[in-house]
């Protein structure tokens, strides 16, 4: 290691150098850190601020200060009166010291969990029926209670089968899809999931986790390869499910059909004592009998109507003879769809048997996606979270009148139009580079033939699978399904997390003062714009849930959503990052769900997990897919951190260590290609010229991420040759981009040319930033990090007075203003502060502070339906306004106050 690169927390943080200006570091946390006092208490709470009538299993993320907590330090979990409850930890991350920085902690499912938590030192309790997980040669079988789930380690059956009791009360569980060979009318191909392997993550007491990895097998071929997580909780009648899978095929001749997971579902009693459930609306339940008693025109009897209602078994005794004498002239109805095709409309219908007609039973609005089919004696539940969201989505349940019923929950309905991934437009005549950049220059989108293809993309579903002893109760099926489609969501209290010192520069929300309330009160509205907005604008379906639009068209009173570049954000200026952000100070289960909701698409949809853009993400575009950008800085790392360490995602923690080499698909993706001017320099073999913040930033957040994870050395000394080499160049990173050596981590040449960019610092670096000086001390590199801080927004007479070079075009100031605040903050410069404030409150090139809510509400034959509007406002102002604001209250926060004054008089 070189000489001056020391790897520790910085002892020259200069916390409240600036007068009156908060620390970032409580001093309580400075202490335990020191004198390595006992543990901090760790208070965690419902981010829906009560506790759930129902729990299907928690683990949430608890953040340490550093030198705090020791490897193998026992952790346990209290309820709110103090007791112990079930508990399982693990580690998630590590400062550089070795202690603790993250853990993870899962709790068993439960009807009536505690209020609130605290996690205390100490052994943890074991639940009194224990997850128990056995392997051999050919399954896995985890048993929970009563309850065994058998699992496959190779062929078509996922799970090969449960029991509750002693009764087997579901078959095998498989994956299954369809293809068609054009849009419409096509050729129809059907295909099992097949598991290649099999890894088990961890085997109790609390959870236990197996992996199945594998493709979908049909027709001679193998293709869309799947990722399986199954979660098994002390105290459950279920498992968790977390199906993954990427889109492998051919847009223009694979059009995928039907996509999901089937059951097969023993059947052994009596027509009439076969039950069906299926969710409706939010608590709604549509609840039929194979074979109905009610409303015969000859009475069975209370007792026999109230039990079938009930899912109970009908006595005979109970039955009145006129019914009894002739059930077999009552029909059975075997089959019961409910099709989800839109996110406002799903329709229930059922046949007796297949060949019949199909019979109208209701319809509705938003279906919560559960669906149950079973008897007195046991059956089957499924449900699919975000089911209407993610449109078109279904529930199958087929052959209820006989030996075996299957149970099939469509993550694509097979009743909709086959899923379309070819791109939206065609050539256009844009076949050279010179007609890319007039159409770039007329409707933001970068196109190239070829580049805007979706083969790569991937998306998460999760799901719960119940194996019931009996029908359960129609307030039981209720809560089951409202605790999938809304998961109840333990989180560390924002106080404990900020204690901490974790995840760069915050504060808590501070309404001290009138400035102050007016920015905190901007934060939620914004926020709650948003959360607002999709349901607004129904960003919904399949492959869009869980993204934002990028800019608004005030003419049509519409997102720009079929205009090239200003059409989906795809991560565009990090609004995952302002929104988890917001998270951590507040703890708002509105913010969390938008976050998350985020999270699971911009790394999964947005992102190529395959082919020769893997690793890479997309630009925003009318498609996800559709911008021929492909960069790091929408994979970016910095966007799915802190989703993972806040809840231990096991599918988060995979895609962000996808990203570690991803580095190298520039080798053979030249993202600049298109830049017109000067011919690009020839390189040499394995050198390519990086940017510092979209390209290096993102892949050092991959790095930064896996070093936390692991404590493997050779991430940290990545991330140090990078920086020590940026320190190294002439204009360090006001160079803006250098040739980068992909073996040794460095960056080469004398960067002795200045080149700043709008976007550079927008993508999570600043964020990233942060935490590298943190945890890495490169004097060099610091020193370069602050000159850009400090130049970024300077005054062109004082960049003049300074710099022989042009100023140069400068944009987003508020965004940035949070740059100056940084570098004022490091430096102790009060006049800096100044001009930061100046900066973030004067809004140039930015959305600016309101004075109270702007949003104004819409209707007419103007507007497509009710419409609220927030005058000037786009996804890339709202995010970098969000972020300066959270980071500027953190670090200058009187400087703030001082020139609002200024302002006003």
């Amino acid at each position: 290691m070189k000489t001056g690169i020391i790897v520790s927390r910085r002892d020259s943080l200069r916390l409240g150098l600036l007068t009156g200006a908060s620390a970032l570091l409580p001093a309580a946390a400075r202490a335990a850190r020191v004198r390595g006092d006992s543990l901090p208490s760790t208070p965690v709470r419902w981010i829906d601020d009560a506790a759930p009538p129902l729990s299907l299993g928690q683990t949430f993320g608890v953040p340490w200060p550093q030198g705090a907590l020791r490897a193998g330090n026992a952790l346990s979990v209290n309820d709110a009166e103090g007791k112990a409850v079930p508990s399982q930890h693990w580690p998630l991350a590590t400062w550089p010291d070795g202690s603790l920085k993250w853990t993870a902690h899962a709790l068993p499912a439960e009807n009536t969990p505690s209020a609130s938590m605290t996690v205390v030192q100490g052994k943890p309790v074991a639940p009194r029926a224990p997850v128990l997980l056995r392997e051999t040669a050919d399954r896995i079988v985890i048993t929970v209670g009563s309850v065994q789930w058998t699992i496959g380690k190779s062929g078509n059956s996922i799970i090969q089968s449960a029991k509750a009791g002693q009764r087997t009360v579901m078959g095998s569980l498989a994956l299954i899809a369809s293809v068609d060979s054009v849009p419409q009318g096509g050729e129809r191909s059907h295909f099992t999931g097949r598991i290649d392997k099999a890894t088990v993550e961890q085997k109790g007491p609390v959870r236990a986790v197996v992996k199945l990895e594998g493709m979908h097998e049909g027709q001679g071929r193998a293709w869309l390869p799947f990722v399986l997580r199954l979660y098994a909780y002390a105290g459950a009648d279920h498992l968790r499910v977390v199906h993954s899978f990427i889109f492998d095929g051919d847009p223009a001749r694979d059009f995928i059909s039907g996509l999901g997971l089937q059951a097969q579902v023993p059947m052994d009693a009596a027509p009439h004592d076969r039950h069906v459930r299926i969710s409706t609306g939010a608590d709604g339940l549509f609840s039929e009998a194979v074979r109905p008693l009610t409303g015969l025109r000859r009475d069975p009897g209370a007792a026999a109507r109230k039990a079938q209602i009930a899912g109970q078994a009908v006595a005979m005794d109970d039955m009145a003879p006129a019914v009894r004498n002739l059930l077999d002239r009552i029909p059975t109805w075997g089959d019961f769809t409910l099709s989800q095709l839109s996110a406002d409309g799903f329709a229930i219908t059922k046949r007796t048997k297949a060949g019949q007609a199909w019979i109208d039973a209701t319809s509705g609005t938003r279906s919560q996606g559960l669906g149950y089919v079973g008897s007195p004696t046991g059956g089957v539940a499924i449900a699919a979270r975000y089911f209407w969201q993610r449109h078109p989505a279904q529930i199958d349940i087929r052959g209820a009148d006989t030996d075996q019923a299957s149970l099939t929950a469509w993550l694509w309905s097979p009743n909709a139009q086959p899923m379309d991934m070819r791109p939206y437009r065609d050539v256009m005549g844009m076949e050279a580079y010179a007609a890319q950049n007039e159409g770039l220059d007329i409707t933001y989108e970068d196109y190239e033939p070829g580049w805007d293809d979706a083969t790569g993309a991937a998306r998460t579903s999760e799901l719960t699978l119940w194996a019931c002893a009996a029908t359960p109760g129609a307030a039981r099926l209720a809560a089951m399904a409202q605790a999938n489609a809304t998961p109840p969501q333990l989180m560390v209290t924002p106080e404990r997390i900020r204690a901490a010192d974790v995840l760069g520069i915050w504060n808590l929300p501070d309404r001290s003062s009138p400035l102050k309330a007016r920015i905190e009160d901007q934060l939620v509205n914004l926020v709650d714009f948003y959360a607002d907005e999709v349901d607004r604008r129904g960003w919904y379906g399949f492959w869009n849930h869980g993204d934002v639009m990028h800019t608004y068209d005030e003419d049509r009173h519409v997102w720009r959503y079929d205009i090239g570049g200003y059409a989906w954000a795809n991560s565009e200026l990090s609004p995952d990052l302002w929104l988890w952000y917001d998270v951590l100070r507040s703890g708002r289960a509105r913010a969390f769900r938008l976050a998350e909701a985020m999270t699971r698409h911009t790394g999964e949809v947005d992102v190529y997990h395959l082919g020769r853009f893997a690793g890479l993400g997309t630009r925003h575009g009318v498609q996800h897919w559709s911008d021929s950008s492909k960069q790091p800085r929408v994979s970016n790392a910095a966007y799915r951190r802190i989703f993972y360490y806040l809840t231990g995602d096991e599918r988060v923690g995979d895609l962000m260590r996808a990203l570690v080499p991803s580095d190298q698909a520039l080798t053979h993706v030249e993202i600049g290609r298109k830049v017109p001017g000067a011919e690009r320099k020839t390189l040499p073999e394995g050198v390519v010229d990086f940017s510092f913040g979209t390209v290096w930033g993102s892949l050092a957040a991959a790095w930064l991420t896996e070093w936390e994870r692991t404590g493997d050395v050779r991430w940290r000394d990545r991330l140090i040759a990078g920086m020590d080499s940026i320190g190294r160049l002439k204009y360090g990173w006001l160079a803006g981009s250098a040739p980068y050596d992909l073996k040794s981590g460095r960056f080469i040449g004398p960067g002795d040319k200045i080149s700043i960019s709008h976007l550079n610092a927008v993508f999570g670096a600043f964020e990233v930033n942060a935490e590298l000086l943190q945890l890495i001390d490169v004097p060099r590199y610091r020193a370069a990090w602050l000159d850009y801080c400090r130049w970024f927004n300077a005054l062109p007479q004082e960049w003049d007075a300074h710099f022989s070079l042009p100023f140069g075009k400068r944009n987003l100031k508020d965004g940035h203003s949070r740059l100056t605040a940084y570098v004022a903050r490091e430096t102790g410069d009060a006049v800096l502060s100044t001009r930061a404030a100046r900066e973030f409150l004067g809004g140039e090139a930015g959305l600016g502070l309101s004075d109270g809510d702007p949003r104004i509400a819409h209707s007419g034959p103007d507007f497509v339906g009710p419409t609220v509007e927030w005058p000037g406002v786009s996804t890339n102002a709202a995010s970098q306004w969000g972020l300066a604001a959270i980071q500027n209250l953190a670090l200058i926060p009187d400087a703030l106050e001082w020139a609002a004054a200024e302002k006003r008089n």
